[in-house]
């Protein structure tokens, strides 16, 4: 989609004529392969790079569109954050030093890009979620200010015709009602390509998602969201809810979101993958006038098939059956994309030799996985994965198998048969499949920052941690040692950066709230019990609308028929509060100012946190 100028489907002429080109395509791809026209040889493989940018603090810098501008080269292109870039590298022929020289590119690409962004003073990170992200900068201001993207969230807002909801559980538990796509912003991968021989396709594909748990699990690298502790690849969680058509009353008419594993293994050719895309999810947007694909077949040309393409790009299948065309000649390829960023490029490169190595390396046992395994096992191995990382166990073989064990004894043999059966080098396949086998008995990146986060929460309050493992993650990555390697961070790791101190630094966020409707005496027993000398106020919709201190009900104390009274007849309407962005200069002040000993922090009316006197 990135690469075509897009408007939203809209008046019904509009729509017949896209509905005809988008059938055209699909007609044209069963011609090309019923015509032997699909390229066989040779097997390519090639990857996207998309990454976070930051400022000197190491938090979400708004710079994507004048970065990519110094950067001035066509492999760079934005995403919908305008705190997010993409790189797509090259693609190669799958053979002897290919990963390594996908590596030296990828890093001269990132090289390129970080000595533009020293000039502008900002810095770039490989993460599957940024730490520091807060929930300001999924404001739809901070959209990169391309027509497609906006296009596309107009789109999924009117199909939805409700606000996103957010649900994540994990060690944590987030909440969040949103009204935009720009939670999609918050997610950054490494997307995967290996080109497949039609012949071969859906085989492939089946095995691809047969053995996507076991993958992600050694590639978790996306813990927190917002200063949650949520899953282990919370991108897994939070890209389903963020770009999902279906409101809530609206379930039957879409059983899947389109962001999925899928619904069942896939049978018959790779068509019938599109098919069932275009059966399951509407298009959204439109591309203007395109050539008629049969007609072009017929006049001995080969088509871009640009509707299906754009309908495809608003699928986002874990596994993406995707159609290109290269040097003149049409190609099919798997798109990997729950792999996350980071954290390092050694690292990615390294996931990626050992998925192509699992994909080609599949013994006699496992094929038709569709005839050996349950479609439901491979699913909950694939959102095990995503939760637990590691700690996954998985169904595998009838029974039932650690990841380690899995990865250790079965996957890892089978990668390096799958490389040598390729013509990798050994070179290549020892250093890259060792620096995977070293992650999974050591650290993944999700567990080095879990473990570094939970040490720095000694001394250090939420975005403090945050700030401070986003800071040594642009240190080590800087050196490209994998995160094996890498030692946890202990409670005493200082800050290597000047900032002014904000709100956000000192607040508490694990606050006790109240109810107008509570009664006095219930709001007393909790203050006690919690030792707490400030109680906010809410209302139904969660809004912050008085204060309660523990002098003013203190006073009550012997006044029972006041004390069976509510909240909302005692408290404080007329409440002083901060911004989690206002420096604690500012908090300060504003207390002195008005002889107050604490501030509740809201962001859009809702309650996020506090500040008293005791926090700075």
């Amino acid at each position: 989609m990135g690469h075509l100028s897009v408007t939203k489907l809209s008046s019904n002429t509009n729509k017949a004529d896209y509905i005809f080109q988008l059938l055209r395509d699909i007609e044209a791809l069963d011609l090309m392969i019923e015509q032997n026209l699909i390229e066989k040889t040779p097997i390519r493989i090639g990857a996207e790079q998309e990454f976070c940018i930051v400022d000197s603090a190491f938090k979400p810098a708004n710079k994507a569109i004048e970065l990519l501008k110094a950067i001035d080269d066509e492999h760079f292109t934005t995403e919908i954050g305008n705190f997010n870039l993409e790189i797509n590298l090259d693609p190669l022929e799958l053979k002897e030093n290919c990963f390594s020289n996908l590596h030296k590119q990828l890093r001269l690409l990132l090289d390129k890009s970080k000595l533009e962004a020293d000039k502008l003073n900002v810095k770039i990170i490989l993460t599957g979620i940024l730490p520091t992200l807060t929930s300001r900068h999924i404001d739809i201001n901070n959209m990169t200010p391309k027509q497609r993207y906006f296009v596309l969230n107009e789109a999924i807002k009117e199909s939805r015709k409700e606000d996103f909801e957010i649900h994540i559980k994990g060690v944590d538990e987030l909440n969040l009602r949103h009204d935009s796509v720009m939670l999609e912003g918050c997610n950054t991968s490494f997307q995967m390509h290996l080109q497949i021989n039609p012949d071969n396709f859906v085989d492939s594909y089946n095995w691809a998602q047969a053995i996507s748990g076991p993958i992600l699990s050694a590639c978790t690298n996306s813990p927190f969201l917002f200063g949650k502790e949520l899953w282990s690849e919370t991108r897994i969680a939070l890209f389903t809810q963020s770009v999902d058509t279906r409101a809530n009353s609206f379930m039957l008419n879409e059983k899947q979101s389109r962001v999925s594993f899928g619904s069942d293994w896939t049978q018959g050719s790779v068509t019938d993958i599109f098919k069932d895309n275009v059966s399951r999810f509407r298009s959204l947007l439109t591309s203007g006038t395109i050539t008629d694909s049969v007609d072009q077949l017929n006049r001995g040309e080969i088509p871009k098939l640009k509707a299906l393409q754009l309908h495809n790009g608003t699928v986002y299948r874990w596994n993406r059956a995707c159609y290109g065309v290269g040097d003149g000649k049409p190609h099919l390829r798997i798109e990997n994309r729950y792999i996350a960023a980071g954290p390092t490029a050694t690292d990615q490169i390294a996931n990626m030799m050992f998925w192509v190595g699992v994909m080609l390396g599949r013994s006699k046992q496992y094929e038709k996985i569709h005839k050996v395994m349950a479609f439901k096992d491979a699913k909950h191995n694939f959102f095990s994965a995503a939760r637990y990382g590691m700690a996954a166990q998985f169904y595998w073989n009838n029974q039932l198998v650690s990841s380690q064990d899995l990865i250790l004894n079965e996957f890892i043999p089978m990668a390096y048969k799958g490389l040598y059966s390729a013509g990798i080098s050994s070179k290549d396949a020892e250093y890259y499949l060792e620096i995977i086998r070293k992650r999974v008995t050591s650290n993944t990146g999700s567990q080095w920052m879990v473990k570094s986060f939970r040490n720095l929460l000694k001394s250090k309050k939420t975005y403090d941690a945050m700030q401070t493992i986003t800071s040594k993650l642009y240190e080590k990555q800087s050196k490209d040692y994998p995160v094996s390697s890498w030692r946890v961070l202990d409670s005493n790791t200082p800050q290597d950066f000047n900032e002014q101190r904000q709100v956000i630094h000192n607040m508490s966020t694990d606050i006790f709230s109240v109810d107008e409707y509570d009664s006095l005496e219930l709001v007393l027993s909790i203050m006690r019990w919690k030792n707490i000398n400030h109680m906010p106020v809410i209302n139904d919709d969660k809004k912050l609308v008085g204060l309660l201190s523990r002098r003013d009900v203190d006073l009550l104390i012997n006044d029972l028929k006041k004390l069976k009274q509510s909240v909302k007849n005692t408290m404080v309407t007329n409440v002083f509060t901060a911004s989690q962005f206002d420096t604690l200069e500012q908090a300060k002040t504003k207390m002195i100012t008005h002889k107050i000993s604490c501030l509740p922090v809201v962001e859009n009316d809702k309650l996020i946190g506090i500040i008293t006197t005791n926090d700075y």
